[in-house]
This record gives C-alpha cells, structure tokens and sequence, in this order.
C-alpha cells in the first residue's frame, strides 16, 4: 500500500463494461460479472450512486478485524469508453486515493482465464482505461482478465462485444469466482502477496 494512504481508506472496486442486458454476456463485460459476483458475497445490491452516472453497493470484506476493508463496489452506467467520468465523481464523493481505486477489465493480450494484477501502467489500447487514465492518471490497480485474441481475421472491436463462446462458458463461472478471489486478496493482503498467488 503507497505509505501516503491511510490504511481506513476506503476501496474502489470498478468494473468495466457497457450497460444494458443486451451487453450482459459480452467479453467486453467481465468486469460487471466480477463486481455482480463480490455483491453477492457481501450481501449487497447495486443501486444508484447519487449524481454519479453509476450503480453501487457498499459493504466490508475481510474477517472481523484489522483486515477488514471498507469496499464500493461500482459499475459506470455511462459506455465503456466514458468510464472515467463516473470512476471520478465516485472517486471524489467516496475520498478515495487513486492508490485504492481496483479497475477489472478484460484484456486481449493474455489466455482465456488467466489473470493478471499490476498498479499503472497503459491502457493497452483499451477504451475503459483509457477513460479512467485520462480522468485520474495511472495509478490505479488493475485486475486483468484474459479473453484471449479474436480467431482468424475478426475484427478486436466485434469479438469483445460478443458473448463468450459456449466452451468458454463452460469455464466462465469458475473464472469469474477465482477474479473475485484475487481482488479480495488483493484488497486484503496487499499487490504483492495477491500477485504471487494470482498472477498463474
């Protein structure tokens, strides 16, 4: 944790995507199913943030005690291209340093499944970042999930916003929870640690 954060911070944890259900299931839309899964691990539903164009659910993670986080978990309902705006309003509104703001965001240069947790960074070309990065700067924690290349000749922007294939989502589930289990560690435990276990 950057030694200028006070440890009660609060965390933002966003996932990126586009609203709406006929988005629901695109790859461009891991990071919505991620924030879905940790909402229902703390009981919690996604209602609107104020004057924020986002949906939030506030809560805890972590055992009682000096491991306990105070999370909001945030969905932007602007596109994903718009991402920074809401991100920002939440940003100011919460008090939360960038050093604790979490993005999970599919990413195209890695496996199917696989995970990947780093702090700043590019947006390697990816429009949600690249929103966030030009509101707040780079400092902030990414959990990148991989979604793989597109096949043969189709085009990056088609293959994001299509569903996960059937034999992918064969695996999805399982994918989702274990994303959901590195922003937790990474929350708790720190980049580090959340890196050693998480990053396969």
């Amino acid at each position: 944790m950057d030694v200028t954060t006070p440890a009660n911070a609060p965390w933002l944890i966003v996932g990126l995507g586009n609203p709406g259900p006929e988005y629901a299931m695109n790859r461009h839309n891991v990071g919505f199913m991620v924030v879905e899964l940790l909402a229902g691990r703390i009981g919690g539903k996604f209602k609107r943030a104020g004057k924020a164009q986002a949906q939030v659910v506030e809560g805890r993670i972590g055992a009682p005690g000096p491991e306990n986080r105070r999370v909001i978990l945030a969905k932007p309902m602007s596109f994903m291209n718009l991402s920074g705006g809401p991100v920002n309003a939440l940003r100011d509104f919460y008090k939360v340093p960038v050093a604790n703001i979490v993005a999970i965001h599919d990413e195209l240069d890695i496996d199917y499944g696989v995970l990947r947790l780093k702090l700043g960074g590019g947006d390697n070309g990816h429009n949600g970042l690249k929103s966030m990065t030009k509101a707040m700067g780079p400092d902030y924690h990414r959990v990148r999930f991989g979604i793989g290349r597109p096949p043969g000749r189709m085009q990056v922007a088609d293959f994001v916003l299509k569903d996960f294939s059937s034999a992918e989502r064969k695996e999805l589930d399982y994918f989702v929870d274990r994303a959901a289990d590195a922003v937790e560690a990474l929350v708790i435990e720190g980049l580090e640690r959340a890196q050693s276990t998480y990053n396969s």
